[in-house]
């Protein structure tokens, strides 16, 4: 169990060894990379965000004992095995291309100028086979080769920006930097627009929400938690589109 950022040792739970960074320490056979780590008094000030598989920032490069096999996973999802050879890559200096998105031409050719190692790509697929999210990374890449940059964000969503790809690319690719490229030209230039998004920045711009504002603004701590506690809130089990408040002045 676990209280806090420290985890606890139950009464006559079972304990394994792994190795940090090189070192030996025992750890409780059912925490993961994370809190196994803070167990034996790492304190996370970088590497450790949202704590549930999607802000990225604790890519873990590992070997199991006997194996030379490289294993790739995320510390706060990645539950510890026993002799576990692990360390933690936070950040990785991969090439990140400057550019202003509103200032580039919505076509593959601009992501092949600022990337042109895309074509250093030897298909070797290792990329794919070190992303924790299942990403197929290859397919995304000959998908912008190929010039298809709706494919490319489609096939690139789930990427999390851990940098693990670029990690074991033998052409040197920021598989992922490139990727985030594809998908923030797709979301600009070429996916349709959604109407009701227009219709809320119209009313935005018309200061309809400002008087709303105002009143919040000048409530205290406690009227604004009891505002809070007291609202309507969606049922968990409603199906997606199909719930409405009863006060509807502010949709």
């Amino acid at each position: 169990m676990a209280t806090g950022d420290r985890a606890i040792l139950p009464e006559g739970a079972r304990t394994i060894p792994i190795f940090v960074m090189g070192k030996r320490y025992e750890v409780p056979e059912t925490l993961t990379i994370m809190k196994a780590m803070e167990y034996v008094g790492f304190k996370f000030l970088r590497g450790c965000g949202c704590r549930g598989g999607i802000c990225g920032a604790c890519p873990t490069v590992y070997r199991k004992e006997g194996e030379y096999k490289l294993r790739f996973g995320l510390a706060c999802q990645t539950v510890v095995e026993p002799n576990m050879y692990l360390a933690q890559i936070p950040f990785y200096p991969a090439n990140r291309a400057p550019y202003r998105l509103d200032e580039l031409n919505p076509v593959a050719e601009t992501i092949h100028a600022l990337y042109p190692e895309i074509f250093r790509c030897v298909a070797c697929n290792n990329c794919t086979k070190a992303c924790p999210m299942g990403v197929n990374v290859l397919d995304y890449i000959s998908a912008l080769k190929q010039g298809d940059i709706e494919r490319a964000a489609h096939l690139s969503f789930d990427c999390i920006q851990c940098g693990l790809c670029a990690s074991r690319c033998m052409g040197e690719l920021p598989q992922y930097h490139i990727a985030q490229l594809a998908r923030r030209i797709f979301g600009k230039y070429i996916q349709a627009g959604a109407e009701h998004l227009k219709h809320r920045v119209a009313e935005i711009e018309s200061r309809k929400y400002d008087a709303m504002l105002q009143d919040l603004q000048a409530m205290s701590h406690a009227e604004l938690e009891k505002l809070y506690k007291e609202r309507e809130r969606e049922p968990d089990l409603a199906p997606p589109g199909t719930w409405r408040p009863q006060d509807t002045q502010y949709l």
